[in-house]
């Protein structure tokens, strides 16, 4: 599997279309989701997989710079449903890899399409799939593309999508289907991250034996001991290649409750690497000149 900064012939995305999910903030959703869409089209190229019925309304709104995919889905978080691309060693070319997915745990129903979304994707594209009975995410995997991994035990292990696994099956399953030879295994999520712990919310490599992972001192206090532990398992890692970890933390945005209660997940770390350019989230929070500022020194060529 590759690292996430190397060169990318497309960035996928799926407009947001669930009333269930979104109400009232459909419309918002789908003009964020253009913006986002729009910002990473200036650096590479972007397909928006579009329920059929409405490829009129959202060409208007994305614009004639987006290519449109017509494909039934269910929700729009493309990260985990879309299939996971590597390069196959045996023919040279890309292959995908389709993972069981069950709605993150079982919290979300009605995810038929989304279970077929990556099997489609690659049938459209006309890559060779690689079916895995790990049921997982995009998100809960993160590579330095020079065979490591680093994982959250709480959504690999979460027994509402591997029951019984072990971690050495994990392993083994992820050096089957993405060569990964060395696993990094953080044990603690976000608290109030609704998928159960996944990584892309608490750290990602940002170049080989570099990391970023969240700042304790800035987490609620629900938070602070797992980002703790989380940090000095970093710091105690080494990659594939033996090499220790150079960690840079950024820190957390202040807490904000949803409408419907409970605390909202934001993190810095969720950023996309595209083409030149790192896309990344922020809140309108005292901490978003920081968490920019080291991710420029981070990736001075973006």
């Amino acid at each position: 599997m590759p690292a996430e900064w190397e060169p990318h012939s497309r960035c996928w995305m799926a407009w947001p279309c669930r009333k269930a999910l979104w109400g009232d903030c459909l419309e918002e959703a789908r003009l964020a989701y253009a913006e986002v869409a729009r910002t990473i089209a200036a650096f590479e190229p972007v397909t928006m997989i579009v329920s059929p019925g409405l490829t009129a309304d959202a060409s208007l709104t994305l614009g004639s710079g987006i290519r449109i995919l017509p494909l039934e889905h269910d929700d729009s978080w493309t990260r985990d449903t879309a299939p996971t691309f590597v390069h196959d060693l045996e023919t040279g070319g890309l292959a995908g890899v389709d993972w069981r997915f069950n709605g993150w745990g079982e919290i979300a129903t009605g995810i038929a399409e989304d279970k077929a979304m990556a099997g489609r994707i690659l049938d459209h594209l006309q890559f060779d799939r690689i079916a895995s009975d790990l049921t997982t995410e995009g998100g809960a995997i993160h590579v330095d593309g020079e065979g490591t991994a680093i994982l959250c035990a709480a959504s690999l292990l979460d027994p509402n999508r591997n029951p019984g696994r072990e971690r050495g099956e994990v392993e083994a399953e992820l050096e089957r289907t993405l060569g990964i030879r060395r696993t990094i295994w953080l044990e603690h999520g976000l608290t109030d991250d609704e998928t159960a712990g996944h990584v892309d919310n608490i750290a990602c490599f940002a170049g080989p034996a570099k990391v970023v992972t969240l700042d304790p001192e800035t987490a609620i206090d629900e938070d602070k001991a797992g980002l703790e532990a989380n940090l000095e398992t970093l710091r105690e890692a080494t990659d594939a290649a033996g090499r220790p970890l150079e960690i840079t933390t950024l820190p957390l945005p202040a807490r904000k409750t949803r409408a419907s209660g409970g605390l909202l997940t934001r993190s810095y770390i969720n950023f996309y690497v595209a083409n030149g350019a790192i896309i990344m989230p922020s809140f309108d929070d005292s901490a978003d000149k920081t968490a920019r500022r080291r991710l420029q020194a981070l990736f001075p060529d973006r």
